[in-house]
Protein backbone atom coordinates (compact mmCIF):
# COMPACT_ATOMS: atom_id res chain seq x y z
CA UNK A 1 0.00 0.00 0.00
CA UNK A 2 0.99 3.58 -0.70
CA UNK A 3 1.24 6.21 2.23
CA UNK A 4 -0.74 9.25 1.56
CA UNK A 5 -0.66 12.73 3.98
CA UNK A 6 -4.15 14.47 4.08
CA UNK A 7 -3.56 17.70 4.73
CA UNK A 8 -6.46 19.66 6.32
CA UNK A 9 -7.10 23.20 5.35
CA UNK A 10 -9.66 25.23 7.73
CA UNK A 11 -11.07 28.70 7.94
CA UNK A 12 -10.31 29.76 11.95
CA UNK A 13 -13.40 32.22 12.14
CA UNK A 14 -15.42 29.53 11.62
CA UNK A 15 -14.38 27.68 14.73
CA UNK A 16 -14.62 31.07 16.71
CA UNK A 17 -18.10 30.61 17.61
CA UNK A 18 -18.30 27.25 18.79
CA UNK A 19 -18.73 26.38 22.68
CA UNK A 20 -16.93 24.17 24.47
CA UNK A 21 -19.11 21.79 24.53
CA UNK A 22 -19.74 22.00 20.88
CA UNK A 23 -15.95 21.57 20.17
CA UNK A 24 -16.12 18.52 22.80
CA UNK A 25 -18.61 16.80 20.60
CA UNK A 26 -17.07 17.56 17.39
CA UNK A 27 -13.79 16.09 18.46
CA UNK A 28 -15.43 12.92 19.45
CA UNK A 29 -16.74 12.82 16.01
CA UNK A 30 -13.35 13.13 14.58
CA UNK A 31 -11.81 10.78 17.21
CA UNK A 32 -14.38 7.68 16.26
CA UNK A 33 -13.35 8.73 12.65
CA UNK A 34 -9.81 8.28 13.22
CA UNK A 35 -10.62 5.18 15.25
CA UNK A 36 -12.45 3.52 12.29
CA UNK A 37 -9.13 4.19 9.95
CA UNK A 38 -7.26 2.21 12.59
CA UNK A 39 -9.47 -0.35 12.98
CA UNK A 40 -9.23 -0.89 9.64
CA UNK A 41 -5.15 -0.58 9.28
CA UNK A 42 -5.16 2.70 7.16
CA UNK A 43 -3.92 5.17 9.84
CA UNK A 44 -0.41 5.89 9.78
CA UNK A 45 -0.27 9.23 11.92
CA UNK A 46 -2.34 12.68 12.99
CA UNK A 47 -1.98 15.62 14.52
CA UNK A 48 -4.30 18.72 15.20
CA UNK A 49 -1.59 22.01 14.50
CA UNK A 50 -1.77 24.75 17.80
CA UNK A 51 -4.12 27.89 16.53
CA UNK A 52 -1.64 30.12 16.08
CA UNK A 53 -0.51 31.10 12.81
CA UNK A 54 3.06 29.14 12.55
CA UNK A 55 6.15 30.62 10.33
CA UNK A 56 6.79 30.96 6.69
CA UNK A 57 10.63 30.73 5.77
CA UNK A 58 12.02 31.83 2.35
CA UNK A 59 15.62 32.45 0.92
CA UNK A 60 15.68 34.88 -1.36
CA UNK A 61 19.05 36.55 -3.12
CA UNK A 62 20.87 34.72 -0.69
CA UNK A 63 18.97 36.09 2.81
CA UNK A 64 16.67 34.08 4.79
CA UNK A 65 13.28 35.86 5.83
CA UNK A 66 10.93 34.28 8.22
CA UNK A 67 7.31 35.69 8.72
CA UNK A 68 4.51 35.30 10.83
CA UNK A 69 1.83 32.49 9.54
CA UNK A 70 0.63 31.64 5.99
CA UNK A 71 -0.89 34.96 5.08
CA UNK A 72 -1.68 33.61 1.55
CA UNK A 73 -4.67 34.67 -0.84
CA UNK A 74 -6.40 32.01 0.66
CA UNK A 75 -8.17 32.16 3.75
CA UNK A 76 -7.99 28.61 4.80
CA UNK A 77 -4.78 27.91 6.95
CA UNK A 78 -3.71 24.32 7.65
CA UNK A 79 -5.27 23.08 10.88
CA UNK A 80 -4.25 19.12 11.00
CA UNK A 81 -3.02 15.80 8.95
CA UNK A 82 -3.36 12.15 8.83
CA UNK A 83 -1.01 9.81 7.40
CA UNK A 84 -2.26 7.04 6.09
CA UNK A 85 -1.90 3.83 3.73
CA UNK A 86 -4.18 3.46 0.70
CA UNK A 87 -4.44 1.18 -2.54
CA UNK A 88 -4.56 4.66 -4.56
CA UNK A 89 -6.08 7.52 -5.07
CA UNK A 90 -9.32 6.72 -5.22
CA UNK A 91 -9.42 4.58 -2.20
CA UNK A 92 -7.63 7.56 -0.24
CA UNK A 93 -10.60 9.40 -1.77
CA UNK A 94 -12.99 6.88 -0.40
CA UNK A 95 -11.20 6.60 2.69
CA UNK A 96 -11.89 10.95 3.77
CA UNK A 97 -15.11 11.07 2.06
CA UNK A 98 -16.93 10.59 5.27
CA UNK A 99 -14.41 12.85 7.04
CA UNK A 100 -16.00 15.02 9.76
CA UNK A 101 -14.06 18.06 8.66
CA UNK A 102 -15.25 17.85 5.36
CA UNK A 103 -18.93 18.32 6.76
CA UNK A 104 -17.40 20.92 8.62
CA UNK A 105 -16.71 23.76 5.60
CA UNK A 106 -13.21 22.12 5.52
CA UNK A 107 -10.88 21.07 2.71
CA UNK A 108 -8.67 17.96 2.41
CA UNK A 109 -5.83 17.65 0.34
CA UNK A 110 -4.55 14.18 -0.15
CA UNK A 111 -0.94 14.06 -1.38
CA UNK A 112 0.78 10.54 -2.35
CA UNK A 113 4.22 10.43 -0.05
CA UNK A 114 7.33 9.82 -2.28
CA UNK A 115 8.85 6.86 -0.76
CA UNK A 116 12.83 6.52 -0.49
CA UNK A 117 14.35 4.39 -3.03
Amino acid sequence: MARYLAILYTRPERWAAVSREEMKRIMTEYRAWREGLTARGHFLDGHKLTDDTGRVMRQEDGTLRVLDGPFSESKEVVGGYFAIQADGYDHAVRLFSDCPHLGYGGTVEIRELDEPR
